[in-house]
């Protein structure tokens, strides 16, 4: 996994894989967004939606504990070994929404998250054990949250909505 040395270098990370990855969804039908394909696991609507649920959950965690509230990540209905359904959440919350409705909503996420990192102080984004939510066993740094929520899934998406596209639009 990639590591940052500065917040500038992390809030790079996060244009340019979600600019690359937002870019391949400009020549996708509207009335293709919830078209399945054998060779891909997400369809175009789904990936937009687990970006969406991710971050917003991962905002929230931040909020919740800056409100006195004790976080339970990843949230109170599910725990680490069924992030599957979790993600069926995700597709159900924003079922209603149209492939391009999916991407203004999804835009405006991420200029939230590029917003709260700035917010971030060294000390809370780069050490671990500064946020509650964050002090798992595994004792990640806040950086490293943001990274697997955004960056990873924006970069690892690419190729599969690629993929997908090939099966469907070719």
């Amino acid at each position: 996994m990639k590591s940052y040395s500065s917040k500038e270098d992390l809030i790079a990370a996060i244009r340019l894989s979600y600019t690359k990855f937002i870019q391949e969804f400009k020549d996708i039908p509207a009335s293709l967004g919830n078209k399945r394909s054998d060779l891909v696991d997400k369809t175009p609507a789904e990936m937009l939606a687990y970006q969406l649920g991710w971050i917003a959950l991962l905002l929230s965690w931040d909020e919740q504990e800056l409100a006195g509230v004790e976080v339970q990540t990843p949230t109170p209905n599910y725990k680490w070994n069924e992030l599957g359904n979790l993600y069926q959440d995700f597709y159900r919350q924003y079922a209603d929404l149209s492939l391009k409705e999916l991407q203004v909503k999804l835009d405006k996420s991420v200029v939230h998250l590029i917003d709260w990192v700035k917010s971030l102080d060294n000390q809370d984004l780069f050490e671990p054990g500064q946020k509650k939510w964050a002090t798992t066993k595994a004792m990640w740094p806040v950086w490293k949250w943001i990274h697997i929520n955004s960056v990873a899934p924006f970069t690892n998406f690419r190729p599969k909505i690629r993929k997908w596209k090939k099966a469907v639009l070719d």
